[in-house]
């Protein structure tokens, strides 16, 4: 009984000395965001954009100002910008304009997205989508933008969009042409004539226009087209050949 007695006391003095003991805790780090910003930028500039990824990601979850956070979205999108991951890059500057539309920086985002398209444009032949697709984009920069700082080199990238889709459409309506397919290659011509007036190469379309509709057994439309080469490109070195085809469908 009194050895009970002991262990019960020696029991209670246990419990009591362990509630009196305070817990050993270890205070939370104060996050510095700006250090964390400045650091990520240093990895950017040494090519170590995965471990620069890791410290913007943190960035966007702890950083409770939010000044840092839209910045850290944006060098996010950046960085796979430098290691060509084109597509990856667009979905992070998208991502910004979804969570930041009205930012300072939206309007960078969007000409972000423009330029990655446009800098994949490889040739007439091969750079038709790239060409589509960042027409579309500079066309929606100018319209949700309309006060962007990029505004003198916008026009300039949109006029080379449209002259590689011309030039695309053109290839494709010689291709019907050479091919006999001449109603499909009156459509490509006449799109062509509609959608980018001044056309570097409107001569060349108009006389393969001409010459698509005499295939055809047309002659008043080829008569119409080889006079509209003649009188708007008098110099063109396909006038002569124009005005032998007009004399031979008026004869």
């Amino acid at each position: 009984m009194q050895k009970i007695r002991i262990t019960l006391l020696l029991l209670s003095l246990l419990l009591v000395f362990s509630c009196s003991k305070k817990p050993s805790v270890k205070p939370d780090e104060t996050f510095d965001v700006e250090k964390t910003f400045a650091k990520a930028n240093e990895l950017m500039d040494k090519k170590d954009y995965e471990e620069a990824r890791t410290a913007l990601f943190e960035i966007k979850n702890r950083d409770l100002t939010k000044k840092y956070a839209p910045l850290a979205q944006l060098r996010i999108a950046d960085s796979f910008i430098k290691e060509e991951e084109f597509e990856r890059s667009i979905e992070e500057y998208k991502r910004f304009l979804e969570i930041y539309p009205e930012h300072k920086y939206a309007s960078y985002a969007q000409y972000q997205i423009a330029m990655t398209y446009f800098n994949q444009i490889e040739s007439s032949e091969r750079g038709y989508g790239a060409a589509s697709k960042a027409l579309e984009e500079f066309e929606k920069l100018k319209r949700m933008f309309p006060r962007n700082p990029y505004k003198d080199v916008i026009e300039i990238r949109i006029a080379k969009c449209k002259d590689i889709l011309a030039d695309y459409e053109f290839i494709v309506g010689t291709f019907y042409y050479k091919k006999d397919s001449y109603d499909a290659a009156i459509k490509r011509f006449q799109g062509l004539l509609q959608r980018s007036p001044g056309f570097k190469k409107e001569a060349d379309v108009l006389y393969h226009l001409a010459m698509a509709y005499k295939k055809l057994g047309k002659k008043d439309k080829a008569e119409e087209y080889f006079k509209r080469l003649i009188e708007k490109y008098p110099n063109s070195s396909l006038v002569p050949e124009a005005k032998k085809e007009l004399s031979s469908i008026k004869k």
